[in-house]
């Protein structure tokens, strides 16, 4: 009997189509192209424990992450409590499964020390080149085997690599063999239609996740949970305020639309919910949005209301007096580090115009983006101006102050943007979070499911 790996999937040879072992029933499936059986990449470790505990003798010629280089690390990390519960409580699990840390206590770090305790060829999956880079950095620092990366325009697979998810889908029916353990970090991307490929074709027995907002609809939690494991520790935001992260202060400041402004709002507002009212159009059914988009395109009157939807959303995340509060609080914390979130592009590019302050977007260039982190980092720029590039995956330490000028109603994209502020830094007293909200809007709604969180309640 032998065990292979092909393309990103399992191949299990028995010679005899009856002499397949009925403990992998609920693994293998028989493949009448090749007459064998076959299972996922990631299923490799349970294969190999049902075939062990069974006593059925085997070749594996599967796994191909033998490396015998130096696994010490460079530097000695002395982990502080929460990461040492966390590294604990992985290795409890089986050394598989899911941390959830705030943004700012030390993931990479739980990472490193995950490394250095398996000692097993390693892929590290980032949703971004930004996040490429980073990593690569922080293990070339403390990793004494070689680190490669996979993505960006790179193509270097060592001992230990560093890819993105897109670059991952793309490699890894080549390469999902090389490594003994995978870490996804930002984790909960992991489970799009497209980017779990990745970690399922990839064979890795240990495996941990990392994220800071975990949380997702059932069935994605449960794709996230079968390709990484259990949810085995979860530290919040104001467990470690005062001590690993920043003390924060979150103001929630309702701003009144101006009398002209609010005139265009109520306007718009009733002609777009008399659209939808008249069409029985319910947003919480999963096809409701789909359905006034839809309907929206067959009509004069139904255009008409599409409009009147954009101009009122318009209004109510960017209005004039929403302005001049931003620029109020500009100029209170004029000197220290500023990071203002829209809810879209145009938004920011006109703040930057209006203010002359760097914005960065989706748009923003990686050579452009690096320059302003780094000008913002050494105090050049003070203020930086974005939509939702800078949500999650970015170290900005500096960061001391946040401004919402607009968002979704996400929880997840409310607590990231907290996150941006939390890291503590060198005579950083306290991290402050404005939240600008058009009173009598339809923002009003979208805050308070936002602010549901724990870190908003406290």
């Amino acid at each position: 009997m032998k065990l292979e790996f092909f393309s990103g999937t399992l191949e299990l040879s028995c010679g005899k189509e009856e002499s397949f072992p009925e403990c992998l029933e609920h693994i293998f499936k028989y493949d009448p192209r090749t007459r064998n059986y076959r299972a996922r990449g990631c299923d490799y470790a349970a294969a190999v424990i049902e075939l062990r505990m069974n006593r059925i003798p085997f070749t594996d010629l599967a796994a191909d992450y033998a490396f015998d280089g130096d696994w010490t690390l460079k530097e000695k990390i002395t982990p502080r409590p929460h990461q040492k519960d966390a590294l604990e409580l992985w290795k409890q699990a089986g050394s598989k499964g899911i941390a959830a840390l705030p943004t700012g206590s030390g993931k990479t770090i739980l990472a490193v020390l995950a490394i250095a305790e398996v000692k097993r060829p390693t892929i590290v999956l980032v949703p971004t080149i930004d996040l490429l880079t980073q990593w690569a950095g922080v293990l070339e620092k403390f990793l004494s085997v070689p680190v490669g990366m996979l993505g960006g325009g790179s193509r270097q697979i060592e001992a230990v690599t560093v890819s993105t998810y897109d670059s991952a889908v793309l490699n890894m029916e080549f390469i999902g063999n090389r490594f003994g353990l995978l870490i996804a970090d930002e984790c909960h991307h992991l489970p799009g239609p497209e980017t779990r490929l990745g970690a399922s074709m990839c064979i890795a027995p240990y495996r941990l996740g990392l994220s800071a907002t975990p949380e997702l609809p059932e069935e994605r939690m449960a794709v996230m949970k079968d390709l990484l494991g259990e949810i085995v520790c979860q530290v919040n935001i104001d467990e470690l305020e005062g001590k690993v992260l920043s003390p924060y202060l979150v103001k929630h400041w309702e701003i009144p639309l101006d009398p002209e402004e609010y005139d265009l709002y109520t306007r718009a507002r009733s002609c777009y919910l008399e659209f939808i009212r008249r069409n029985r159009i319910d947003f919480r059914q999963e096809s409701g949005w789909g359905r006034f988009l839809a309907l929206a395109a067959r009509s004069p009157e139904g255009r008409q209301a599409f409009r009147a939807f954009l101009d009122q959303r318009r209004l109510a995340r960017g209005g004039e007096a929403k302005v001049r509060a931003l620029w109020e609080i500009l100029r209170r914390h004029a000197g220290e580090r500023i990071i203002v979130f829209t809810a879209d592009n145009s938004t920011a590019y006109e703040l930057g115009r209006r203010f002359m302050l760097p914005v960065m977007t989706h748009l923003t260039r990686a050579a452009e983006r690096k320059e302003f982190l780094e000008k913002f980092r050494d105090g050049t720029y003070s203020v930086l101006i974005t939509n939702r590039v800078l949500n999650e995956g970015v170290d900005v330490p500096a960061a001391a102050v946040g401004i919402i000028l607009a968002g979704s109603g996400s929880v997840r994209e409310h607590v990231q943007r907290l996150g941006r502020v939390l890291r503590a830094a060198p005579g950083k007293k306290q991290a402050v979070l404005y939240e600008l909200v058009s009173a009598g809007t339809s923002e009003e709604s979208v805050s308070s499911r936002r602010r549901s969180h724990r870190a908003y309640t406290r």
